[in-house]
């Protein structure tokens, strides 16, 4: 293999074979390579991939004979048409005929284009006469938007320019068409991503703010202005020289980052994803320990995404006006007040200068928009002026006590959250309002849990808040939109939604940190001690209900009570889980479902009748397990069950089981044990049982009894969520895992007798239970998560509590129990949580005499567990 480059224009007939070209493809991609390294202009190295394109596409047309064709010509189209071409991207080509081919040029056409594939280059093409071009562009408008940027490689100049003349014709896609067809084609786009440049993993090419958004200014300005280029925009006065700058400036980052990614993957793609975030910042130059320089990087690109969207719709805006002049000149002004105006649904400032005059008046811009719903945009020439005076800002607005009170009086609006707050993001006030915001902006989470950075979901989070005011969330909200509306100081929920993730990515607890400083921001906006206090316990706490409800024994009297203390009174707890319930569907669209709201659901009725009882009266444990049997034997009576029966069953029961139970769930596993004789008993729920489905399971106990029932459940494909492990006075394990389908949900009904079939038949099996062969998925591996074992004190001598944290691999539950299982280990309950890629999980476990475990054994089990969950990297 050669490993000089030479210039496709200049290769002979003897060269033109695919073994070779593709052996100058690739020394072209190294140089290439390293001319990035080397930190050439990312524009330079685009172009210089487009120029060699033309060379090698003009060497071949001649090869093929095609330029003896008098009425045939090879076009660009699309980005290539724009001379802009990364390592992967599709090379867009138009072979353009004025009439239909004969034979022999179809032929070699199409060995052509065998030999582009052949090359393995990304090849888009199309094979069209004048008139198809004309017929397919009118009603297609992908295609037209390719043909705007058409150039010609090789070929026909006359028939080329007559396709030009044709498709700048205001008779093809009339400009106000192409307009609102493109502003239209772009609000679907911006939808597919949920309207937000924020998610984690983001297409760098189509998400919002990304490169479609800059494509998108271009297409409408060549089409109603003639505009080739972002510099000839701005001598058409839509961008000002400051303006045409960023958005250079902004385009530049993302073609680099764009560039480093295709330097990284084999196959087309623009997704910067989690796998491959930290080779892309490590070419681009970023630098730091763990995630650091993934975080740097992210920032940057999300920093710049948002300059994007703000220019994007401010240039949009200022098109609309000019390509829709006379229909403006229609639209109503309503005065709003000395300084504001509304027009149509945009607000207007009535000053040329007022933002830089009087910075205190951006905060009563937005307070128009929470007093009028109708308003849903800022005009563009406002919008201007806002961006200039927010970068001449020399001190935060919150330094103003003027600002201060506005602020506050925002945070007390009943609208606030529908629209205000949104916008002020979207256009930098919050981060111009103080500094804790502006750390936040774009900070990255490189997680699985999470999909969007820090500032995206806090105010996913505040809206989320506000839907808890709609009625027709009831049925998926029922404590919350019960509460909310009875919490007389909003205010104080929206200050703590606002700072309990202020404090993250600064190192050490970022609630603390919040905590502290949502603080120190109540007392300096004038709030009383008992209310910033109320705001700093919230954010210190934002995650303890959610941990307690996920993570440990809701159904221990001990868990509810010590909670209840750390809650203190029913209005922390109603500002609590308002607060949770926010936070986790804000966090990730998919994590909220009927188990968490179950769960939480409980927690909170739980805790509110402790605290409403009294925490110095505790619970009578024995009433409880009396009143759970009156109304299991009732029931059980219904189904002809005689009292003696039931009672001579239940006395092989130990008091744990009747108190961990529900009277439902005792009648349903008594009315089967009472029918059952021998071997293992395995019984599915129908119904949903908490959002989920109820597996109980009945057999003589053994030690590797929890290793085979979870390893069958993996098998599956099914997730444990619970798992009750107990056993009776006989020996006998009664141990109920609660499980939910891949989609979150309980399992459909057609699967009950298959899993039921399944679990049977492995505890029958004498073989060790095998362990799940499923590989972790490659996003997945993308993660380290350092297996952590801890011991937790526990107020009974009797039991050990273990938290267990690793990375969430195919069969982690069953390695689990197989080292229990191995070390004589009995587990009488878990709480098995994922958090993205870490799996956080917490057992209740005593050794072979039903004792806690001796700090010898915690030491063997800890060594045990690191060994069989390590994951080669």
């Amino acid at each position: 293999m050669t490993n000089m480059l030479l210039q496709p224009d200049s290769l002979t007939d003897a060269q033109m074979d695919a073994a070779f070209i593709r052996e100058q493809l690739e020394a072209h991609a190294e140089e290439q390579r390293l001319a990035f390294t080397s930190n050439v202009p990312v524009d330079e190295l685009v172009s210089a991939r487009s120029l060699f394109m033309d060379q090698l596409l003009s060497r071949l047309w001649s090869f093929y004979g095609f330029e003896r064709h008098p009425n045939l010509s090879l076009v660009a189209v699309g980005g290539y048409g724009r001379g802009e071409l990364h390592p992967l991207s599709d090379i867009d080509l138009l072979l353009l005929s004025e009439a239909p081919l004969e034979k022999t040029y179809c032929d070699k056409i199409s060995e052509f284009i065998t030999l582009l594939w052949d090359l393995r280059l990304e090849i888009g093409h199309s094979v069209r006469t004048l008139d198809e071009c004309i017929d397919v562009g009118m009603n297609d408008l992908t295609v037209a938007t390719n043909l705007q940027e058409a150039r010609l490689l090789c070929g026909s100049e006359r028939l080329f320019d007559t396709l030009i003349s044709k498709i700048r014709s205001e008779n093809f896609w009339p400009s106000e068409t192409f307009f609102t067809a493109k502003v239209n084609e772009q609000k679907q786009r911006h939808g597919h991503y949920h309207d937000t440049a924020y998610k984690l993993e983001p297409d760098i090419k189509s998400s919002p703010g990304g490169l479609r958004d800059i494509h998108t200014l271009s297409w409408v300005a060549l089409r109603h202005f003639g505009a080739t280029s972002l510099r000839e925009m701005s001598k058409f006065g839509f961008l000002t020289d400051a303006e045409f700058r960023e958005l250079t400036e902004c385009q530049e980052l993302l073609w680099r980052i764009r560039f480093a990614l295709h330097l990284e993957i084999k196959r087309y793609d623009n997704r910067l994803t989690f796998a491959h975030q930290p080779a892309v910042a490590e070419r681009m130059g970023y630098s730091g320990e763990g995630n650091q320089a993934v975080e740097m990087m992210m920032r940057d690109f999300f920093r710049t995404t948002r300059r994007i969207i703000e220019l994007n719709k401010m240039l949009l805006q200022l098109f609309d006006q000019a390509i829709h002049a006379d229909d403006i000149k229609k639209q109503k002004v309503e005065i709003l007040s000395e300084d504001f105006q509304r027009r149509d649904n945009k607000i207007e400032a009535r000053k040329p200068a007022l933002f830089q005059a009087r910075p205190d008046t951006i905060l009563d811009m937005f307070i128009h928009i929470a007093d009028d719903k109708s308003i849903d945009a800022i005009s563009a020439p406002t919008l201007r002026q806002l961006r200039t005076a927010r970068r001449r800002l020399n001190m935060f607005l919150c330094e103003s006590p003027t600002a201060k009170e506005k602020f506050v009086s925002l945070t007390r609006h009943p609208n606030a959250l529908y629209k205000a707050f949104t916008l002020m993001h979207r256009h930098g006030v919050m981060a111009a309002y103080f500094p804790q915001w502006s750390r936040i902006v774009g900070q990255m989470q490189f997680d699985l849990f999470h999909t969007y950075t820090v500032d995206e979901h806090t105010l996913r989070l505040l809206r989320q808040i506000e839907s808890f005011s709609y009625e027709e969330n009831k049925d998926k909200h029922p404590i919350c939109c019960d509460v909310f509306p009875r919490i007389k100081k909003h205010e104080l929920l929206i200050l703590a939604a606002i700072f309990h993730d202020i404090g993250k990515g600064r190192g050490g607890d970022h609630s603390k940190i919040g905590a502290e400083e949502a603080y120190s921001f109540c007392i300096e906006h004038g709030f009383s001690r008992p209310e910033s206090k109320l705001v700093s316990w919230l954010v210190e706490n934002h995650l303890l209900m959610s941990i307690t409800a996920q993570r440990r024994d809701i159904y221990d009297p001990d868990v509810i009570t010590e909670f209840a203390k750390t809650v203190r009174d029913e209005e922390r707890l109603e500002f609590l889980v308002c607060l949770t319930v926010a936070d986790i569907c804000a966090t990730n669209p998919e994590l909220w479902n009927s188990w968490k709201r179950t769960l939480l659901s409980e927690l909170f009725y739980a805790t509110q009748k402790a605290l409403r009882r009294g925490l110095e009266n505790p619970p009578d444990i024995r009433e409880r397990i009396r009143h759970n049997q009156h109304l299991a034997a009732a029931i059980l009576r219904k189904k002809d069950h005689s009292q003696n029966a039931i009672n001579s069953l239940w006395q092989g029961f130990k008091a744990d089981y009747f108190l961990r139970s529900t009277h439902k769930q005792i009648a349903w596993h008594s009315h089967h044990l009472l029918h059952h004789n021998d071997g293992p008993l395995v019984l599915v729920s129908k119904k949903a049982t908490r959002g989920g489905t109820e597996i109980f399971v009945y057999t003589k106990d053994k030690p590797s009894l929890l290793a085979r029932v979870v390893s069958t459940l993996d098998k599956h494909n099914l997730s444990i969520h619970d798992a009750q492990i107990m056993t009776s006075k006989s020996g006998h394990a009664m141990d109920t895992f609660m499980v939910l389908d891949p989609n979150g949900k309980a399992i459909a009904l057609d699967r009950h007798d298959h899993i039921r079939r399944g679990v049977v038949k492995a505890l029958k099996e004498e073989k060790p239970a095998s362990l799940p062969r499923r590989r972790a998925s490659r996003k997945l591996m993308a993660f380290t998560v350092e297996t952590k074992v801890h011991f937790l004190p526990a107020q009974s001598g009797k039991r050990t509590l273990l938290e267990l944290v690793a990375l969430d691999a195919p069969g982690l539950l069953a390695r689990v129990g197989t080292v229990f299982a191995r070390l004589g280990i009995s587990v009488q309950s878990a709480k098995v949580t994922t958090i993205g890629e870490r799996a956080e999980d917490f057992f209740i476990i005593a050794d072979q005499e039903n004792r806690a475990l001796d700090e010898s054994l915690q030491q063997q089990l800890r060594d045990a567990l690191i060994k069989a969950l390590h994951i080669p990297q």
